[in-house]
């Protein structure tokens, strides 16, 4: 059961506010019940307190193993700003093709690799098809499939070869949406041949292409499961993103605390319905007090047979072969070629 306890403090990613580390948050990563941190725009100060508050927080693993994560798509969701190199939103990026888009990733690896950072939750690889959509919009490369998959692949891999874990969101897709789901709960109607058809051609090629991480969405697909959002279900994460795209990476929860999935789930709920679906890390981004709900929530389900130890060490093993990849800085420093300076 310890090793059980240590993997699944791997599979949390929490956040937290402000620009200095809180000693309760701290207190997690010593105790190894959260293996990673995720920044905002809350917690930077400008590129070299940034740098130094990522190093502190590395300090206080001695492995330095802690893993590090950020949202720098560019346009309007970038929490790094200038000095640091600011891309348009997606969608201009697009415009310049693949090679400008696999271009930009590789400079945006160079960058966050300087810092510290080990993954970027981006490419946005939701289909733009609705106009009204309050959340997605320019984050989006394209309102056509074939053009998003072709640009978020060019990105995921430009990001890759820069030493930064990439992650493809929000599977099985955002992009048709009429609301947000940090705010609610959307819902998809559409049949399984239009998921195919539209919303899965670019995963099916992030897949393909073998990049390191994809995120599920906060999105209900009745005609996948008419109960539980994607993130939750074992009808779409195993069965659709697994078996049928060949998925094998590593699969991201969102935030856990957007109120898509928190309200209608608890924490303790929603954390053991995400590991059991196939999500192998969890992200809570706001409450450092529900990270730990969270974890404790995780070992009870072990401990009661309401979640098998053999997915946790399998979702941790997933976790453990990407740091192996992309928390080791001199192979990193060795990608991004001969200038280190950002820009």
């Amino acid at each position: 059961m310890r090793d059980v306890r240590q993997a699944i403090g791997e599979l949390i990613v929490g956040g937290f506010a402000g620009k200095e580390i809180p000693e309760d948050f701290a207190r997690l990563v010593r105790e190894r019940k959260v293996g990673g941190a995720i920044l905002f725009a809350r917690n930077i100060d400008g590129v070299e307190q940034v740098a130094g508050l990522v190093a502190a927080l590395q300090a206080l693993r001695p492995e330095r193993d802690l893993w590090m994560a950020i949202d720098q798509e560019g346009g309007r969701v970038a929490r790094l700003k200038a000095p640091f190199p600011e891309l348009p939103p997606m969608r201009a990026l697009g415009a310049h093709g693949e090679a400008r888009a696999r271009a930009a990733g590789r400079m945006l690896a160079r960058g966050l690799a300087m810092l510290g950072f080990h993954q970027d939750y981006a490419p946005v690889l939701d289909v733009d098809t609705n106009p009204a959509n309050p959340v997605i919009g320019d984050r989006a490369f394209s309102d056509d499939p074939a053009r998003v998959a072709a640009l978020g692949v060019a990105l995921a891999l430009g990001l890759e070869e820069g030493g930064v874990a990439s992650c493809g969101k929000h599977f099985p897709g955002h992009g048709d949406t009429s609301k947000d789901s940090h705010l609610e709960l959307p819902r998809l109607d559409h049949d399984l041949e239009r998921l195919r058809r539209v919303e899965l051609v670019p995963f099916a090629a992030a897949a393909r292409a073998g990049i390191a991480s994809i995120m599920t969405a906060h999105v209900l697909f009745p005609a996948l499961d008419p109960d539980h959002p994607a993130t939750l279900s074992e009808h779409v994460i195993e069965p659709l993103l697994r078996r049928e795209l060949g998925f094998s990476g590593v699969i991201v929860s969102d935030d856990l605390e957007m109120k898509a999935v928190a309200d209608h789930y608890g924490i303790e709920d929603s954390a053991v319905r995400a590991i059991r679906a196939g999500c192998d890390q969890l992200l809570i981004c706001h409450q450092v007090e529900l990270q730990a709900t969270a974890y404790e929530a995780l070992i009870h389900a072990v401990e009661d047979g309401a979640l098998a130890s053999a997915r946790v060490l399998e979702a941790a093993a997933r976790v453990a072969a990407m740091k192996a990849r992309f928390c080791r800085l001199d192979a990193r420093l060795a990608a991004l070629g001969a200038s280190w300076a950002i820009g």
